[in-house]
């Protein structure tokens, strides 16, 4: 009896097949109508990804532009990622100015269905009126380079307020949010599912910021300030009653000039830094010549702006997040 319906289970899909080819459709087609079952989410960057992963599950198949320990301030679109972007069901993107280049990609991929921008609703921090080297440093210098760095610096110009929201524990809360009714959208039928994964998700976040909180106010107000390569971190330092001294400003594009960089060791030695940081996305020479030239202590490396490998120590938003908290306290406490 078994047999005789698993022989009739066969002829049926045989018979599926046959009809599908009678009405003109390809076996190439039947493999994409098949693997379109699942929705495509793209995102701009590797923390988005992590993210939507954390509330679609099984789902969704999400994908990223740029990948982990890449650098979305001076990435540069693929032919393929237009091609991910045509056959996507959602994109999601940080917004805030953040990609400079994800217009571009949009229009030239002819996607037409719906954009979250993760950064909506959050508490942006403004750059209007910041010192040049503190956290919430602008990167528009008025150096005389030539035509082409001018040219990079304005495609991954951020314009008025920083982008990295998303290192912040709280703000992140309201990209889950965002993420979430993004998908409710495309997938009204997962509604239920997206809730229920993103109350969850949003718990984690809050009891992992408590638990960090508690610990960064008990620092000394001498142990609170630090140096990072670019400013990433004014949300970190927000929350944490933190200060980031950073000479490259929001984008790592901009390098600092000699006088700039004879300022910055100067403020350092003056404001007496505690500690000076290394990036995963940024470039260790720079950090490295500020500790010769000021003998700060050099920490660990914090993640930015894109996640770790799978096998390092910042592979998903919360791991990175608590890497990034841990190591400041380790050094600082």
């Amino acid at each position: 009896m078994a047999l005789m319906v698993k022989n009739m289970s066969k002829k049926m899909g045989r018979l599926f097949f046959v009809l599908l080819l009678g009405l003109g459709v390809s076996l190439l087609q039947v493999k994409e109508l098949q693997a379109k079952e699942k929705l495509l989410v793209v995102t701009s960057f590797s923390i988005l990804q992590d993210m939507t992963q954390q509330l679609v599950g099984d789902r969704a198949e999400v994908v990223t532009l740029v990948g982990v320990n890449e650098d979305s301030h001076t990435y540069q679109p693929k032919p393929s990622d237009s091609r991910k972007l045509a056959k996507a069901d959602l994109v999601i993107e940080n917004g805030l100015e953040f990609e400079g280049w994800m217009n571009r990609l949009v229009a030239a991929s002819e996607y037409k269905g719906l954009r979250v921008i993760a950064a909506q609703g959050v508490a942006a921090i403004s750059m209007l009126g910041k010192d040049d080297h503190d956290h919430d440093h602008d990167h528009d210098h008025d150096h005389d380079h030539d035509h082409d760095h001018d040219h990079a610096k304005n495609e991954h110009q951020h314009g008025e307020y920083d982008p990295h929201a998303w290192q912040s524990l709280v703000a992140a809360q309201q990209y889950v949010r965002n993420i979430r009714d993004g998908l409710i959208q495309v997938d009204p039928q997962g509604q239920a599912y997206y809730e229920v994964q993103a109350a969850a998700y949003i718990q984690r976040l809050q009891a992992l910021h408590k638990s960090m909180k508690s610990r960064f106010d008990r620092l000394p107000v001498s142990q609170r300030k630090v140096m990072t390569p670019h400013a990433a971190f004014g949300y970190l330092a927000s929350a944490y009653g933190l200060t980031f001294v950073s000479p490259q400003g929001v984008s790592t594009t901009s390098e600092p000039s000699a006088s700039e960089m004879a300022h910055l060791v100067e403020q350092i030695r003056e404001q007496r830094v505690a500690a000076i940081f290394m990036e995963n996305t940024g470039d260790p020479r720079l950090v490295e010549q500020l500790k010769r030239e000021t003998k700060a202590k050099l920490g660990g490396t914090l993640y930015s702006d894109a996640l770790s490998e799978a096998s390092g120590p910042a592979a998903s938003y919360l791991e990175m997040m608590q890497h990034n908290l841990e190591t400041l306290l380790t050094t600082l406490e």
